[in-house]
């Protein structure tokens, strides 16, 4: 089916259509929604060069991902942010482009996307808490969105992101009503957004509850398994050893349990775990009953809505930047328990 025949069958101009389909703001909801829902009724997928043509867009959004693995967004959360916002593109008929460049070429890979006028929009991942890459692609015109925010930046941009600090806020109070006061914190690189709110979140907690935090119990590095690993087994070894373990991964989690089960300790009983819980596709959190108890977050809806929140902003350039911020479940699973006697 072709667009004259889909505007015969809705009785509107191919115009208002076409419109409807690629989200111009002057087009009515109602109008948008019945011709969407048409559109799938019918099987018409719109020619993306010819769309393209019509629009003076590309019609794809842009992912820059540096190669470095000093970089809290290459690793295989990313798989399910990119699925979620690959079906919003879809939807709307966009193309992604996936770009991997040096550490020091993301600028330079922006710029070339924007000349070029490769892709109508970026996304950008794994926000620092100064986030040098909002600045600049303001400055050269590209629309963007955010995965994440960046503390120290004070000017409005979209962004989607997760209450990082009262997740950490509420799990650390909720090893505190269990008994916990040695509490070990296996953080993220802590120069990037999210990891930062957490740490905030956590001291929080325990300051609120008069409970002094170790600095000798907190880490920061780059969240592997190998690291939760190798962090708990140096902890549980030594002398006056946490009870509980708050990770800001699942990931590194799966380490600290290996930690544990060597030494013939059992999670829940002996030392509690509470980690966050992205909600992945190919690692699920137990079946029936959560084998972690975690902060919860869907990163694949993620992925849905900043790339709305992107399509929206090019669809009507002087519409104000939106915020979404995701509250995370708490999940009581199967780590957890009182602190020993």
């Amino acid at each position: 089916m072709n667009l004259k025949e889909l505007s015969t069958i809705l009785g509107l101009s191919q115009t208002t259509v076409s419109r409807a389909l690629n989200g111009y703001p002057e087009v009515s909801e109602e109008t948008r929604i019945k011709v969407q829902k048409a559109a799938e009724k019918h099987n018409y997928r719109p020619n993306t060069k010819a769309r393209s043509l019509a629009t003076g867009r590309s019609m794809a959004i842009g992912h820059v991902i540096p190669v470095s693995t000093k970089h809290e967004m290459v690793n295989p959360i990313f798989g399910d942010f990119i699925s979620g916002a690959g079906e919003v593109y879809s939807k709307h008929g966009y193309d992604m482009v996936l770009t991997v460049v040096e550490d020091k070429g993301e600028e330079a890979a922006y710029r070339q996307m924007q000349s070029r006028g490769s892709v109508d929009g970026v996304v950008v991942h794994g926000p620092l808490t100064t986030e040098p890459r909002i600045d600049f692609l303001r400055k050269i015109g590209l629309p963007f969105a955010v995965h994440g925010r960046a503390s120290g930046e004070n000017s409005d941009y979209n962004w989607v992101d997760i209450n990082n600090r009262r997740a950490f806020h509420r799990a650390t109070d909720f090893l505190l009503d269990l008994g916990h006061r040695r509490i070990a914190f296996i953080n993220g690189l802590e120069y990037m957004d999210f990891a930062y709110r957490r740490r905030e979140g956590f001291i929080e907690a325990m300051t609120e509850r008069g409970v002094a935090y170790d600095p000798a119990l907190m880490f920061s590095n780059e969240m592997t398994e190998d690291y939760g690993y190798e962090t708990a087994m140096t902890l549980l070894r030594g002398e006056n050893a946490p009870t509980a373990f708050l990770v800001s991964s699942m990931i590194c989690a799966l380490g600290v349990r290996r930690a544990i089960e060597d030494l013939n300790m059992k999670m829940g009983r002996d030392v509690s775990i509470i980690t966050h819980d992205d909600v992945l596709s190919y690692m699920p959190n137990g079946k029936d009953l959560p084998i972690f108890t975690s902060t919860r977050s869907s990163v694949r809806q993620a992925g849905s809505l900043v790339a709305e929140t992107l399509l929206a902003q090019i669809a009507d350039p002087l519409r104000k930047p939106q915020h979404q911020l995701l509250e995370a479940e708490l999940m009581v699973g199967q780590s957890t328990g009182p602190v020993k006697a």
